[in-house]
């Protein structure tokens, strides 16, 4: 757990800072955008973006007792090591800064509006470095998730290169391989792709994620992001055991 600091704050500079996102492609005109990984997954977000509480629109976030509003983590060997986790493999590390209303964490923060400096592509679910983005076979309306891929893995689907991902951006954000990530020797290279265009319908609508686990205990385990949601299930099983006279949750 991240440990909940009382008072919400309001910097007088921008916060930078680092988090797992995924990297996402527009069906119809090629726009690119990026979604959370747990709590408002179903939203795409620009470089650019101010939050919005997927639970009310009754207050602006963060809340402290709520766990709305953008989050990132201070370190970005943290957010490197979230992203071995199976569910986050097909996640990019952003480089933000975070400025607006914030809650500060020991590993990071809680924030109303973020900008996006650097996306950081990590190794291929091969082990080798990746050259691209490819579909990753998860999605939304309208929208298609990609994954990094090496050109080998990507020789029969589409490969979406970092340069091209980056003019989708608007063409003000560098996309790049992650050269600090952990990757490991693989076979050969193989026959090597060639980049082009996401084709074909977007994918039924759900989370993008790449494994989709449905146990929530797993995935409260994944990092800071997911317990937030956990937080607030004990927040709300404590208001209703007071509602109902019982004892409080967790004695």
């Amino acid at each position: 757990m991240l440990g909940r600091r009382p008072a919400q704050e309001q910097p007088d500079r921008p916060y930078p800072g680092f988090k797992l996102a995924h990297a996402l492609v527009a069906a119809e005109d090629g726009r690119a955008g990026f979604a959370g990984l747990s709590i408002g997954a179903q939203r795409v977000y620009g470089t650019a973006a101010e939050a919005s509480c997927v639970w009310s629109r009754r207050h602006a976030p963060p809340r402290r007792r709520c766990s709305c509003g953008f989050y990132c983590l201070h370190s970005l060997a943290e957010a490197r090591a979230l992203s071995c986790a199976t569910a986050n493999r097909a996640a990019v590390v952003l480089e933000v800064v975070a400025y607006g209303r914030f809650i500060r964490y020991e590993r990071g923060l809680r924030y109303s509006h973020q900008r996006v400096k650097a996306v950081r592509v990590g190794p291929c679910e091969c082990g080798r470095p990746a050259t691209g983005l490819a579909d990753a076979g998860q999605g939304l309306v309208g929208w298609r998730c990609l994954m990094p891929r090496c050109a080998a893995c990507a020789a029969h689907r589409h490969l979406v290169t970092f340069g091209s991902f980056a003019r989708r951006l608007g063409g003000l954000v560098p996309v790049t391989p992650d050269e600090g990530a952990t990757s490991w020797p693989g076979p050969g290279t193989g026959a090597f792709a060639r980049p082009g265009p996401v084709t074909g319908a977007p994918a039924r609508p759900g989370a993008p994620a790449a494994g989709s686990p449905a146990d929530a205990e797993a995935v409260a385990a994944l990092g800071a992001e997911i317990a937030l949601v956990h937080a607030r299930l004990d927040l709300l099983q404590a208001q209703l055991s007071r509602l109902e006279g019982g004892p409080p949750a967790g004695m």
